[in-house]
């Protein structure tokens, strides 16, 4: 029996958080959907996944058997997906280039004008990504490679490293701190923190909160939780809490925000921009980009080149 790919998606997430509510919430769509999405699965397959009680729900016997199922079905649509969008750009000579906070080509000009120069005929685009959640691959699948700040990677994941560059934490420029023109973690370590929404990786989110220093998430954060770059910057602006960033990105939300600083944190472990793809991408001129990229890593000796 064919299952739509978002009836399996839906009926593995309810497995994995338990609750409608929170899985209606990690997939943003409204809980009566949800719902009726899970009953009309359960009507197709003519059993019962699942047991409905007050405090959520919790798999039937068969539940528990569909769902290792489910995992492998809805993972091989995720790779099928993103393979035929993949081989779609390959045949008219295209590349779609994912990222997170500064566009790419502010971030990292010399990497694109480089693409531009070895391939003029190349057709480039760009897609903002919401932060790193689930798995790598899956968080990639709308685009062939991702310039951020690593996610998670595993065996089906490629990194290439750009460079490194120091991070910088900003804080509203009433806070104490604020007049400082450098920082330690010690200093900061303590504050309260911007939030992460739960479903972001959280090794990806902790860095923003120097966790790699601290051991453990901060004892304080914001209650609402950020999933996105805008969402991010709303509560930047709310100047409630402070975060730690790339030191360029730092910089880049100087120039749209009013009444934070950006304050170099001179001890934090620096921060490695770099391109991330799926080992099973086919799409040639992601080799031509990451190629660029180590070149561009070796002539700036791993440190961020001046004027990118």
């Amino acid at each position: 029996m064919p299952f739509k790919r978002g009836q399996l998606r839906a009926f593995v997430t309810v497995a994995e958080e338990g609750q409608m509510t929170r899985a209606a919430r990690k997939l943003y769509v409204a809980q009566p959907a949800l719902s009726q999405a899970i009953a009309q699965l359960e009507r197709e397959l003519g059993v019962e996944l699942l047991e409905r009680h007050a405090r959520g729900v919790t798999l039937t016997p068969a539940g528990e058997v569909f769902l290792a199922k489910a995992r492998v079905a809805l993972a091989a649509t995720i790779d099928a997906a993103a393979t035929a969008k993949s081989l779609a750009r390959v045949a008219r000579g295209a590349i779609e280039v994912g990222f997170i906070g500064p566009p790419p080509e502010l971030h990292a000009p010399q990497l694109f004008v480089g693409f531009a120069d070895a391939h003029p005929a190349a057709e480039l685009s760009f897609r903002e990504l919401p932060f790193p959640r689930g798995s790598t691959t899956s968080w990639l699948e709308d685009v062939d490679v991702a310039l951020c700040h690593p996610p998670i990677a595993g065996p089906g994941v490629r990194v290439q490293e750009l460079w490194t560059e120091p991070r910088a934490v900003v804080m509203p420029k009433g806070h104490p701190l604020a007049q400082r023109s450098e920082l330690t973690v010690a200093e900061v370590l303590d504050e309260t923190f911007l939030g992460y929404h739960p479903a972001v990786q959280p090794t990806w989110a902790g860095f923003h909160s120097l966790d790699d220093h601290r051991g453990k998430p901060p004892v304080r954060l914001t209650a609402d939780r950020a999933l996105t770059s805008p969402e991010m910057l709303a509560m930047i602006a709310s100047r409630r809490a402070i975060t730690t960033l790339p030191g360029a990105d730092a910089a880049f939300i100087l120039k749209v925000l009013r009444g934070v600083v950006a304050i170099p944190v001179r001890d934090a472990y620096p921060a490695v921009l770099s391109l991330v793809w799926r080992r099973d991408n086919h799409n040639p001129l992601v080799e031509v980009l990451a190629a660029i990229a180590q070149n561009l890593a070796s002539s700036a000796d791993g440190r961020r080149p001046r004027g990118a």
